[in-house]
């Protein structure tokens, strides 16, 4: 009955935006009149017979990637359909001005019919935004940039000039549709040669079994010195109803199972101290920790940072930049870098080099995208490697980072 109720609702929306398309459409030909109708209510047919077999178990065999494009599409649909239908309500307001008006003054000259100008309007205003995001589907999902950066570390010992690290981030394995072409990112990766290779949160959406078809592939990740990752808000399972706290705690173990599978070093509030050409360099990462109160706090940056007080260079893993002036600016001031992720860009944006760069989760973090710094200190927000909710982006491509260190 709430799926009967749900198409009917549906359809009636369906029915009120293509008021819009019979008005342009007036003076069109007969044949291309139907050729419009016909395509316009092939799709709402289609949803609701996606739906049925949604419902009603029919679909047993589809693919996660293959439901997930359904949902996004009908999303889509229906997000059109609202911006045509607030134009349409103006329309509406506009004739119900002039009925009121005719009928005071009593100089009625006829039916008042509906704008094509505005009814135009609504089409293109439905139609614009559904087919950039279509484009950021089926064009940017997996169009991997890799994005270059010196940075000026003072007193950076000799050893250390020219260092290279690579981060990724926010993987979101669960995503993925199973055919993803990811080894192109992972061969974007190996091609930098990177001395260090940093994962900063987020491997999962929810559960650790998301990642189990992706290992193979993204355990080919090479670094001279190693790959070193952290955990993200997603990654301890707290946006799943769980059976018992004992299901959640054994989903975190197998989590932490499957970065040993991939050959990574997971960082749990700990750091480990590298020799590299003869001088120390720290590595600390810290359990996800955010200065928002929506997001659990599971980092200790105290308790990583212990036993690293004397190496000659620190970097540190945090997978939510908010963490960075909250903590590691005010109380951690030899921390020469900070990497982290969690933003994602919101997957849409625009950003051209030297002019702009705009996305609206820049009115929630002010630090979002790219490197900042805070007198000696920097941060480094990569815009996610994966994707979640909407399965693509606009604006915003996911990004594998390039650090390469110098000396100030």
């Amino acid at each position: 009955m709430r799926f009967i109720i749900a198409v009917l609702f549906l359809l009636l929306l369906d029915y009120y935006a293509f008021q819009a398309f019979v008005t342009i459409s007036e003076t069109w030909s007969e044949e291309s009149q139907k050729a419009l109708f016909g395509l316009y209510w092939a799709v709402p047919a289609f949803i609701v017979l996606a739906g049925a077999i949604a419902v009603f178990n029919i679909g047993k065999g589809w693919g996660r990637g293959l439901i997930s494009r359904v949902r996004i599409f009908t999303i889509l649909n229906y997000l059109a359909k609202f911006l045509i239908i607030l134009i349409l309500l103006v329309d509406e307001l506009r004739m119900l001005v002039l009925h009121v008006y005719q009928a005071i003054t009593e100089t009625g000259t006829g039916e008042i019919q509906r704008s094509f100008f505005l009814s135009s309007i609504a089409v293109w205003t439905g139609l614009i935004p559904c087919v950039i995001l279509i484009y950021g589907m089926l064009r940017n999902r997996y169009r991997y940039r890799v994005i270059m950066n010196k940075v000026a570390i003072d007193s950076l010992p000799d050893e250390l000039e020219g260092m290279k690290i690579v981060q990724i981030s926010d993987i979101h394995s669960g995503s993925f549709a199973p055919d993803a072409p990811l080894q192109k990112a992972i061969d974007l990766i190996n091609k930098q040669k990177a001395d260090l290779v940093f994962f900063t949160g987020d491997l999962v959406n929810n559960v650790a079994r998301e990642m189990y078809p992706f290992i193979d592939v993204f355990k080919n990740i090479k670094a001279k010195y190693g790959v070193y990752s952290i955990t993200g808000n997603h990654d301890y399972g707290d946006y799943v109803r769980w059976e018992s706290m004992e299901a959640k705690q054994n989903n975190f173990t197998e989590l932490i199972e499957t970065h040993r599978k991939l050959g990574w070093n997971l960082l749990l509030n700990e750091n480990r101290i590298l020799n590299i050409n003869g001088e120390s360099v720290a590595i600390i990462g810290v359990e996800n920790f955010s200065a928002s109160q929506r997001f659990s706090k599971y980092g200790d940056l105290s308790r990583a940072y212990q036993g690293a007080e004397s190496a000659k260079l620190k970097l540190l893993l945090s997978h939510d930049p908010s963490h960075w002036k909250y903590e590691v600016v005010k109380h951690f001031k030899d921390i020469a870098i900070t990497f982290s992720g969690h933003t994602h860009g919101m997957q849409f944006g625009v950003e051209i080099p030297g002019w702009i760069k705009w996305s609206p989760v820049k009115y929630v973090y002010k630090q979002w995208a790219g490197l900042y710094n805070s007198g000696k200190q920097y941060l480094y927000v990569n815009r996610g490697f994966g994707f979640l909710g909407y399965p693509g982006r606009v604006g915003i491509l996911p990004e594998i980072t390039v650090l390469e260190l110098k000396r100030r």
